[in-house]
């Protein structure tokens, strides 16, 4: 087991404690990068399949969450599950429309914030603010250089057509607000998540791992956009 007990606030020996926010670090980095690379052909193809594997998502944190020895994986995974959720409802149905994106990725907020207030679910309610905060700004770039065209057209243009829209897509990130947009939203994401990380609550680790991983995901599209 890698924890006997769990709590947030538990104050771990030193070496139990950074093992502990280590593992929270990496699941997190992994949660957010399982819709990119998983949830993302899944949704296209079987949309309600994926929107069903939520309640999958939901019990096995749950499960989890009732041990002592795993409670802050079934914590994590039940905040990924909201992430899963709103992931399934924009891409599998709404996905032509980036104004409908923020609010369906939205649609954990109040429970989150709920649950937050009473003292539960911390690890996943960060995570899922950390990820949710990394969407915003992403969506804020996009909207800032002008990519919302661009956007519409990929989602409902043929297979073919797509490395087109891409280049297009592409020229426009080079320009100079392009490249200034990304500088100052980099610099952001990069300062709020090595800020969490100096913290020495495990939840915050869970926050700084999700924003992140923004980071490590949009890089990913963008080095695969460009290599096209």
């Amino acid at each position: 087991m890698l924890l006997t007990t769990y709590h947030p606030g538990f104050p771990w020996p030193a070496p139990v404690r950074r093992r502990q926010h280590l593992y929270v670090l990496l699941g997190a980095v992994v949660l957010v990068s399982v819709p990119v690379f998983v949830q993302a052909p899944l949704v296209r193809s079987w949309p309600w399949l994926s929107l069903a594997a939520t309640l999958g998502w939901v019990l096995l944190g749950y499960r989890l969450y009732r041990s002592a020895a795993y409670r802050v994986w079934g914590d994590l995974l039940l905040g990924f599950a909201w992430t899963w959720l709103a992931g399934s409802i924009y891409w599998g149905w709404l996905r032509w429309e980036p104004l409908l994106h923020l609010p369906v990725e939205a649609i954990g907020v109040p429970a989150v914030l709920w649950s937050l207030s009473r003292g539960w679910g911390s690890v996943g309610g960060w995570f899922y603010i950390g990820s949710l905060g990394g969407t915003c700004l992403t969506d804020l770039y996009f909207y800032q250089v002008d990519l919302i065209p661009a956007w519409r057209q990929l989602m409902a243009a043929p297979p073919e057509q797509a490395l087109e829209i891409l280049q297009s897509a592409l020229g426009t990130m080079g320009s100079p607000a392009g490249w200034g947009w990304a500088l100052g939203l980099v610099s952001l994401l990069l300062a709020v998540g090595l800020l969490a990380l100096r913290s020495p609550r495990v939840y915050h680790w869970a926050l700084g791992g999700a924003v992140l991983s923004t980071l490590l995901v949009d890089g990913l599209f963008w080095c695969s956009a460009a290599l096209v």
